[in-house]
């Protein structure tokens, strides 16, 4: 795959793909994190006197988050401490002449992807290249550069649409997330212990599924839903409250697939021994074994307990990598934090080469300052494809756009 130090980018028109989609609230961006990690290709591509043009998405339509990019070139500004012009367009006239008329170190943002119709339907890169959004932007491009690891996995214009047209280029993010996540896959250090957690069921029996049968882990540690739903597929009971919860977000029908994998791979699943809910405001720690467990027939599990945390962070101390997706609770709350803030405390003083990835995981990290874990993942869907063994669509079109320039570049045509 093609790197940014493979071209000279001086006076070339750059259409940089990223993903600034961040958490919003009151109608506020609340966190710049994906920001400054996209920070280093940005900076790069305007020291070395690129006119760069920043696409991004925000949220999905109907959604309460869904809303244009203004606010996204404003932080982005501040960041870099120069303008960046917000485009109230994509493809129309105003932004191919704004885009025309771009000078070497400028910067624009162009509006929400999302807004454009096209951006929100998956499609084939072969059907990507014929859309407007390609049609009419690739004529002003030079070079396409995709630092959206988080969307990696979505095949979508603006994501693969210009890989035969132009050559893709994988920003700083891109390959750091790439190197992170195929070192920790195609390790052969041991032992190997994933850790999934959070409410993506679907995804991280996937993972669970192609890791356990390709060899690539040595142990599963499952905390979250996750963790219920391995809890029932060995047969103990979770109470009224909590089927009740999981059959209202179709999580029951899961269950087989899990016991499945548990019947080819029972021992390297470890599922929670201990559970937290929520007892006349207080956090009330049960174990599973004990009578006391009667008390989820009324009570919503909300983490795992201590003991659950004590029995994972001794595997953990010992493991060489460690993979992590997802919280082990609800630790919005700071009673039922202590499952996800003791498992990441223990990854990130692990002397394991560890990556850790999802939304709410990264959320955690940062607000309860967990040091010492080697790679913090900005894709969560993504990373959980990544180790389901499934191809991202993004990795696939920039081999492609390698394969179809990479003689041209060396000779240096395209430059």
């Amino acid at each position: 795959m093609f790197r940014l130090t493979d071209f000279n980018f001086h006076g070339k028109t750059v259409f940089l793909r990223a993903d600034l989609n961040s958490p919003v609230k009151d109608g506020r961006i609340i966190s710049d994190a994906r920001f400054r990690a996209a920070l280093p290709t940005i900076i790069y591509l305007l020291e070395h006197g690129a006119k760069l043009v920043i696409g991004t998405h925000q949220s999905k339509p109907y959604k309460g988050d869904y809303t244009t990019t203004e606010e996204h070139a404003r932080i982005l500004s501040d960041l870099l401490g120069r303008e960046v012009e917000y485009v109230e367009d994509i493809f129309g006239r105003y932004a191919r002449e704004r885009i025309s008329s771009l000078k070497p170190g400028e910067v624009l943002m162009l509006e929400n992807l999302r807004f454009a119709a096209e951006e929100v339907k998956y499609k084939p890169i072969e059907e990507c290249e014929k859309t407007f959004f390609v049609r009419k932007l690739v004529p002003l491009i030079d070079y396409v550069v995709n630092d959206a690891f988080a969307a990696a996995h979505r095949s979508q214009p603006s994501l693969v649409g210009f890989a035969r047209l132009k050559p893709m280029i994988m920003g700083f993010l891109m390959e750091k997330e790439v190197e992170a996540l195929t070192r920790a896959y195609g390790t052969d250090e041991r032992p190997r212990v994933y850790v999934l957690g959070g409410a993506k069921v679907d995804d991280s029996l996937r993972v669970a599924e192609n890791v356990l049968r390709k060899g690539r882990a040595d142990l599963i540690l499952t905390g979250g839903l996750v963790g219920h739903v391995f809890t029932l597929a060995k047969g103990f009971h979770l109470g009224d409250a909590n089927l009740e919860f999981m059959e209202k977000k179709g999580l029951l029908e899961l269950v087989d697939w899990a016991e499945g994998i548990l019947d080819e791979f029972y021992p390297q699943v470890r599922t929670p021994v201990d559970f937290a809910v929520d007892y006349k405001g207080e956090r009330l720690e049960v174990d599973l074994l004990s009578d006391d467990k009667r008390l989820f027939d009324e009570h919503p599990i909300l983490d795992i307990g201590s003991r659950t945390v004590e029995k994972y962070r001794e595997v953990l101390m010992k493991a060489r990598v460690i993979v992590a997706n997802g919280p082990m609770g609800v630790f919005e709350r700071e009673e039922f934090a202590v499952g996800t803030v003791g498992v990441f405390r223990a990854i990130g003083e692990s002397p394991a080469f560890s990556v850790v990835g999802g939304g709410h995981s990264i959320a955690s990290i940062y607000q309860y300052n967990i040091t010492g874990i080697s790679h913090v993942s900005t894709g969560g869907g993504a990373m959980l494809s990544f180790f389901a063994g499934e191809k991202l669509p993004v990795l696939e079109a920039l081999r492609i756009s390698y394969e179809k320039f990479n003689e041209k570049v060396k000779n240096g045509k395209p430059q």
